[in-house]
């Protein structure tokens, strides 16, 4: 039987907020290079988080959703996943993606407005979905159709708190529970539906006991406990692909965490959120912990921090001139990646701009 079995409002831990292990708990057998590359994708994922507020700022790139406080989970799920598994991503997961190994460029080339930095297929990276709770949806899909084809892979479909309130998150995984499917759904809780607090969104008492209603199980983790992010998101993707008798495949993870930024740079916290319960949550931040833990064990020192922050920042400046470097989309790339054959419509109104486009010249139309 699956050892995630508990009752869904234990949350899972490993390492306390000072980065000791807690008592009884387990390590995850990760060997030291992975260990010391999992604490590199967070410091990565922050700094990048960082730059990319920065660009939207200075009007360099467009509205974006920072994950601040969230790379503990993104890193420590994305970690857990074999090579053949699938992502599939909500609109924050930056961290994640990178660890399955989509550029930074792509990544800021899609929130620059250039639709082919979502092209991640070939990297079994689902296009970033920035409706809520429809990957829930899609996930799902792709699960059953893998499973039809005999096919032993799993499926990690990551959504907010929020999602949980629409009902393409019911519909989803109450078809999940049904036919059995091979998904993981990763719900990151960040306590925050844009200005929604978590209390407002449901009555229960977790977010992961509501698993128990579509036949399946919910878990609830310290989302801002990597290892235990990790050692969770492990188990649940194993028993996807190959359940023991009596397992079904799905799992409901709920990763508990916090938001420190905006939802998005179109967003001011300050005006549903006290200061205090900001620097409260911050007291659990997933990379000091990690990075005291790896202290501890010997894994770190104040020399290779330095060499690990120096290679940080390289590479996600190397990133920005990249994406900065790539070619800006055509206007009447709007219309496209949308349907596979687009209606009559879209066909309308694209020779329409194009028209506007022959008359006026692109600059005279932006003005």
């Amino acid at each position: 039987m699956s050892t995630l079995q508990r009752d869904p409002g234990e949350q899972v831990r490993v390492l306390d907020e000072d980065g000791r292990v807690v008592d009884g708990a387990t390590v995850p057998d990760l060997d030291d290079e992975e260990l010391v590359g999992m604490y590199r994708n967070m410091r990565l994922a922050r700094h990048f988080d960082q730059r990319a507020v920065s660009l939207q700022r200075q009007g360099r790139m467009g509205t974006y959703p920072p994950l601040s406080g969230q790379e503990g989970a993104q890193v420590g799920s994305a970690t857990a996943l074999a090579e053949e598994d699938w992502l599939v991503p909500s609109y924050r997961e930056h961290g994640a993606s990178y660890v399955r190994g989509v550029p930074l460029a792509q990544t800021l080339r899609y929130w620059m407005g250039d639709e082919r930095g979502n092209e991640l297929r070939e990297l079994n990276v689902f296009p970033v979905a920035v409706p809520i709770a429809t990957q829930v949806l899609h996930a799902t899909g792709l699960a059953w159709a893998s499973k039809l084809k005999g096919e032993e892979r799993a499926f990690l479909c990551y959504f907010g708190d929020g999602a949980t309130s629409e009902g393409d998150f019911h519909e989803g995984l109450n078809f999940a529970g049904v036919f059995d499917v091979p998904s993981v759904f990763f719900c990151n809780n960040n306590q925050w539906a844009i200005s929604v607090p978590r209390e407002r969104q449901t009555a229960a008492a977790t977010l992961a006991q509501k698993a128990v209603a579509y036949g399946f199980e919910g878990v609830q983790v310290d989302g801002m406990d990597p290892l235990a992010v990790y050692r969770v998101t492990r188990e649940a993707l194993r028993k996807a692909r190959d359940p023991g008798e009596g397992e079904l495949r799905p799992t409901l993870i709920e990763a508990v965490q916090y938001r420190f930024g905006a939802h998005t740079t179109a967003d001011d916290p300050s005006v549903y959120r006290e200061d205090e319960e900001v620097e409260r949550w911050k007291r659990k931040d997933p990379i000091p912990r990690l990075e005291s833990y790896l202290y501890e064990q010997g894994l770190l020192d104040d020399e290779r921090i330095d060499a690990i922050v120096t290679s940080v920042e390289e590479e996600v400046a190397d990133a920005i001139e990249t994406a900065e470097q790539f070619e800006r989309p055509e206007p009447g790339a709007v219309f496209e990646h949308v349907y596979a054959e687009m209606p009559r419509r879209l066909r309308e109104q694209a020779r329409e701009l194009e028209q506007l486009r022959e008359r006026h010249g692109d600059e005279e139309l932006l003005e």
